[in-house]
Formats: structure tokens, C-alpha cells, sequence
């Protein structure tokens, strides 16, 4: 049995060097598929990991530990989901997964500066815990906050932009007591910051936890915030502390389930992908069935030869469908190698990109080819040529003897 498949195999990949040219032309079909589906997938996957860790390290952390009902209903009164300051038992529970913890508290107001007002959200940070977490966050101009509860906020770049405020300005926020009073606090900016989404630009500040408790006259944190070693720790770290947390008392959200934007963005571009990689099958199957089509009309005398000789018809069909998948393999193994060298090598310049809708800037964008994305081009070519070659093989299969006998005269 295994002679019988390896004679085939030999035999059929004679056969493709018979017709160097016509050979030639479908190997760099299905390589040119392969390759055009690398790098636009590649780019594509290096988007979704770059926003994926732009968007943790910038916003929402790997992990939000929260009162329950606190996302549904936090909006209106957030400060009755408060949780306590200290978040020592919860670095115990995540074990060595868990990087750091950092409180964060919500408020809300109007921020001042001279004749102008805009309203503002506001994220009461810890400078030094929310560190790690923020490293995706750009100071424009100015400096980060420092460690501690100075007097001092950091402005989205957006938000500072509509209030004409600028690193070393003075500023008033305004806000809504937790019992619902009145108050006031000076600070000074300390910066401008950016991230990958404007709208989170032109609306969120970012003050030092201890001045947003002064202000809100509340003790604790609305959120803390888990950053992990590896963001494909994720899940059995959610797991783990789900389990470990009593339900009644804290929600355990993932950061995929906050990432609207990303989610949306992701499907969005999958679809994408997938009309690629649709249109690049057609492409391949059209080309590969027209060559084995060429090839059973030239080989008709021969084909009645090995058939009058007892070649069975089940072996005909075999041998085609044989050449169909060889045709697949040296393409996909060829695309992907060419693939990757110029995907390293498009990496290494760069691809600049205009600011996309909801972004803020441009970027030099990369390709990140995978070794899933490797093994699936890898399959989309073997795949597309053995189906290309059902129709040729088929058809080279069910021929009359005598016919083709006859086709050679």
C-alpha cells in the first residue's frame, strides 16, 4: 500500500515537470495567493495585537474587580458599589499571575480654567501601582504625576485642547459630593496625555487617588484594576479569581468584555479577512483546475494507454488529485517562506497609516505572521488546489478507452 502511494506521488510529480512552463505558472499562483494572504493577514493580526495591548496597558487592565452590579447600574450612583482601598488579599488570591493591583475611583464634574468650563470624568489613579498599567499612555507634553496625592492632574489631550489648558496651568475642578454637596479643588496640570481612542482623549482626566477622595469626600475605590504578566493568562486567571472571591461580594470582568471598540474592530476586520481569503481560493481553484483541465486534454492518448494497460480508473483519479495536492504543497511551503522574509523585512520600514475613525494619530503599522496563520495559508493552499483538481481527475477518470485510444491518431 505505502509503495503503491509513494509510486504515485513520484509519478505525478513527473508528470508536473513534463509541462515546466504550465507547472511553473500554477506554482506561482497558489505561492503569489499564499503570500498575498500572509502579509494582509499578518497585518491585520499585528492591528489586533497591538490595539489589544495598547487598550490594557492604556485603559483597562487585564482584569476589573468591582461591586457587583456596578457596570449595569455604577453610572448613575457609583459610589454605593465602593470597594476598600487595600487590594493586598486580592495580589494573594491572583498568585504569581497577577503583576500589580491598582485602586482607581470614578468621579465626574466641571473643570475650570479662567472664562472656560467643560465637563469632564475623572479616574482617581495611584501613580505608582497604575504605572505598569499605563506604559501604552503617551505624555504629550509635561510629565506623568507623581508618585503620591499632589495637588496635580493629568488632562487628555482632547480635554485640554477644548479648556486651552497646557502643562503648568492652573485648574479648577468642580464637583458633586458623594452625599451630594458641593466641592472645589485647585491643581496643577501636570501634563497631557494620548492614548489610541480620542473620545477617551477629549473627556478623562487623571488626578492622584487621594485628591479624588478629598474631592468626592469618599473613602475606597469603584474599581481595581489587574495587570497580568501575560495577557494569555487571562482567562485562567479570571477563572481562578472567580473562584476564589465570594460572588455575592465582588464582580470579576475580564477585559475583552469592556473592550467595545476592540471587539467591534475585530470583527469588523475578520470579515475582511475572510473575503481575502475567499477570493484568493477563487483565484487559486480557477487557476489550478484550467492547468489539470490543459493537462487531461494533452494526456488523453496516455490516459487511455494506462487505462488499456488495467490502470484502474480509481488510480487515475488518483494521480490527478496527487498532482492537484503537490501543486498545493510546494506553493503553500514556497508562499510562506517568501511570506515571512517580506514580512520582516516590510516590518523593519514600517507602514505608515493615517489615523483611523476613533483614533487620534497615525502609526507605522507591521505584519506578524503567526505560525497559525502560517499553518492556515499553509491549508488554504493544499485545500483550494485538491479541490481545483476534483473536477480535472474526475473527468481524466471516467474516460472511454477507446476513445481515447482513438484521440491519439
Amino acid at each position: 500500500m505505502l509503495d503503491n502511494i509513494l509510486q504515485t506521488v513520484m509519478l505525478a510529480a513527473r508528470n508536473l515537470a513534463r509541462q515546466r512552463r504550465r507547472g511553473l505558472l500554477a506554482l506561482l499562483t497558489v505561492c503569489g495567493g499564499v503570500v498575498a494572504y500572509l502579509l494582509a493577514g499578518g497585518f491585520i493580526e499585528w492591528i489586533f495585537h497591538d490595539m489589544r495591548e495598547s487598550t490594557i496597558h492604556s485603559q483597562l487592565g487585564h482584569i476589573q474587580i468591582t461591586r457587583p452590579g456596578y457596570f449595569s447600574n455604577g453610572v448613575s450612583d457609583p459610589y454605593r458599589y465602593l470597594l476598600p482601598g487595600a487590594t493586598d488579599e486580592v495580589a494573594r488570591l491572583g498568585g504569581d499571575k497577577v503583576r500589580t493591583i491598582s485602586p482607581r475611583l470614578a468621579f465626574n464634574g466641571l473643570i475650570s480654567r479662567e472664562d472656560a468650563t467643560v465637563s469632564f470624568v475623572g479616574e482617581g489613579i495611584d501613580p505608582a501601582l497604575e504605572r505598569p498599567i499605563s506604559r501604552a499612555i503617551t505624555i504629550v507634553s509635561g510629565r506623568d504625576l507623581a508618585d503620591g496625592d499632589a495637588n496635580e492632574v493629568l488632562l487628555g489631550e482632547g480635554l485640554a485642547a477644548n479648556l486651552g489648558a497646557a502643562a503648568g496651568d492652573s485648574v479648577v475642578l468642580l464637583a458633586t459630593t458623594a452625599e451630594g454637596g458641593i466641592n472645589a479643588v485647585e491643581l496643577k496640570v501636570a501634563g497631557l496625555f494620548a492614548t489610541i481612542t480620542k473620545s477617551y482623549d477629549d473627556s478623562v482626566l487623571r488626578a492622584p487617588i487621594g485628591v479624588a477622595r478629598r474631592l468626592m469626600r469618599v473613602e475606597g475605590a469603584t474599581t481595581w484594576v489587574v495587570l497580568l504578566g501575560d495577557t494569555a493568562e487571562t482567562a485562567a486567571a479570571t477563572a481562578s479569581l472567580r473562584r476564589s472571591m465570594p460572588a455575592a461580594s465582588f464582580e470579576i470582568t475580564p477585559w475583552n468584555e469592556l473592550a467595545d471598540f476592540y471587539n467591534k474592530t475585530v470583527e469588523l476586520f475578520s470579515r475582511q479577512v475572510g473575503v481575502v481569503r475567499a477570493l484568493i481560493a477563487l483565484i487559486v481553484v480557477l487557476s489550478i483546475s484550467n492547468t489539470l483541465s490543459m493537462a487531461v486534454i494533452e494526456r488523453t492518448s496516455e490516459i487511455g494507454t494506462s487505462m488499456a494497460l488495467g490502470v484502474r480508473r480509481r488510480g487515475i483519479l488518483g494521480l490527478f488529485l496527487c498532482e492537484g495536492a503537490l501543486l498545493g504543497i510546494a506553493g503553500g511551503l514556497l508562499g510562506v517562506a517568501l511570506g515571512l522574509v517580506l514580512a520582516e523585512a516590510i516590518s523593519l520600514v514600517g507602514i505608515p497609516m493615517p489615523p483611523p475613525p476613533g483614533m487620534a494619530r497615525g502609526y507605522l503599522g507591521q505584519i506578524a505572521v503567526t505560525p497559525a496563520l502560517a499553518l492556515d495559508a499553509l491549508l488554504l493552499a493544499f485545500v483550494t488546489t485538491l479541490v481545483a483538481s476534483l473536477f480535472p481527475a474526475w473527468k481524466a477518470s471516467r474516460m472511454q478507452i477507446v476513445d481515447a485510444l482513438r484521440h491519439q491518431g
